[in-house]
């Protein structure tokens, strides 16, 4: 049985106020939960929880794989024909080890575990109405994220994704409009309730829903507006966003894939007339002995800067001993054992320059090793002050031997740092 109430709403400036009808059954249209809804009359309070980086941790593009332009292109809509980052329901279904494994262990790991246990008190709590709301797709993600939230056993009242057009055929301009206007049917449909929360990670969607709330308020008030339900106490918590990175060999193929997608639309014209056929191309800063993120933790312990030196004067590195500071020929490559190939090595001394690099001087294990850098001798590069360069490096003469006590040897493995973008296929190159 729907329950509903009705209210007033003005439809011209100086007109009569036209009854308006709000029941929970047109209420749950905009719902993808399938569940009945809780009569209007039980409900005094409404929990209402974002999906992407405040309920679940939402992978971001890398920006260790992908330029600053590029990243800009993913977030917007109208790039790619499959929709970009945010859009393309293979990005979300890619996090961990993929859909159909992390569902069988509820995306353990993937979740942010606080807003987990408000959830859980929320559907505990029997006077309150629980509401996942996203600006994810209906259309491409609502099988998608009712799994992931079953396979975590969180029952909400209402699943709210973005629709093409809302129930009464309304288009949305942005999340943010979208979100306005069903928290508006919301409130007007559970007059009875005299709070609502909501949890979201954004800051600028933070600011719009208070925004929003008090403007709503005034015009329940009498100020601006005609009252139809009476004022609602409105708590909008900003949640720190926590967020996430995919495997990079997956997230690069996972990227490729929408290429060609887009691509093969631009082909068959079903693509936008502005679209162009788009490619993945690198660029590469330097060949080097890549060095892994704890072997680099270790290093940096043998960084010492002046005490009185601020923090963010410093730029920390100890990721590579440079072959090359450019994409290495096959001469260059043979004489290191191609890319891939790994080296030992061991730390022989420490020095700064100027106390504006901080580098230590490296060997291999064993020392008959076969090794090329271009570098006088092989160092890996510790710190950097600000204006400082990696090259003002090969100015040291004098290293400091390490203690016995701060020795260890590491292992390399020969690479490339490599920027991926995101461009026309037909662009020059420059």
């Amino acid at each position: 049985m729907a329950t509903g109430n009705m209210h007033h709403s003005w439809s011209g400036k100086n007109s009569a106020p036209s009854p308006t009808v709000h029941t929970t059954t047109a209420l749950n249209r905009w719902s993808v939960a399938d569940k009945q809804l809780p009569p209007v009359d039980k409900i005094k309070t409404i929990h209402v929880y974002d999906f992407d980086n405040t309920l679940f941790n939402s992978p971001l593009p890398n920006p260790k794989i992908w330029n600053g332009p590029t990243i800009g292109l993913f977030q917007t809509q109208d790039v790619f024909a499959t929709g970009g980052w945010w859009h393309d329901v293979r990005i979300l279904a890619a996090t961990g080890e993929g859909a159909d494994l992390e569902e069988k262990r509820g995306w353990a790991g993937w979740w942010n575990e606080q807003i987990v246990q408000l959830i859980q008190l929320s559907m505990q709590q029997d006077d309150a109405l629980t509401v996942l709301l996203t600006g994810r797709s209906e259309h491409g993600f609502a099988e998608l994220i009712n799994r992931m939230v079953a396979s975590r056993e969180l029952e909400f009242d209402m699943v709210v994704l973005k629709p093409k057009a809302g129930p009464n055929n309304q288009r949305f301009g942005s999340t943010m409009l979208f979100k306005q206007a069903f928290l508006e049917t919301l409130m007007e449909t559970y007059k009875v309730a005299d709070e609502i929360r909501i949890y979201e990670d954004r800051v600028k969607h933070v600011k719009g829903f208070r925004d929003f709330f008090m403007d709503y308020n005034k015009r329940q008030n009498g100020i601006g507006g005609y009252p139809t339900r009476g004022p609602i106490t409105a708590e909008v918590i900003q949640v720190a966003d926590s967020s996430t990175l995919l495997d990079p060999v997956i997230e690069a193929s996972e990227i490729q894939r929408i290429i060609n997608d887009h691509n093969g639309a631009v082909t068959k014209g079903t693509a936008s007339v502005r679209s162009k056929r788009l490619c993945i191309k690198k660029t590469v800063f330097y060949t080097g002995y890549l060095i892994t993120q704890p072997d680099t933790q270790k290093l940096l312990s043998l960084v010492h800067p002046p005490q009185n030196m601020p923090e963010s004067e410093l730029k920390y590195l100890a990721n590579n001993i440079l072959i090359t500071p450019r994409p290495a020929p096959n001469s260059i490559l043979d004489k290191v054992g191609g890319i891939g190939n790994k080296l030992l090595w061991e730390v022989t001394g420490t020095a700064s320059f100027e106390s504006k690099v901080w580098a230590c001087s490296v060997r291999p294990v064993p020392q008959s090793s076969k090794f090329y850098t271009e570098n006088p001798v092989p160092i890996v590069v510790l710190a950097l002050r600000k204006g400082a360069r990696p090259i003002d490096a090969a100015k040291i003469q004098n290293w400091q031997p390490v203690p016995p006590e701060k020795q260890f040897i590491f292992e390399t493995t020969v690479g490339e740092k490599v920027l991926l973008r995101v461009e026309e296929e037909d662009k020059q190159e420059g």
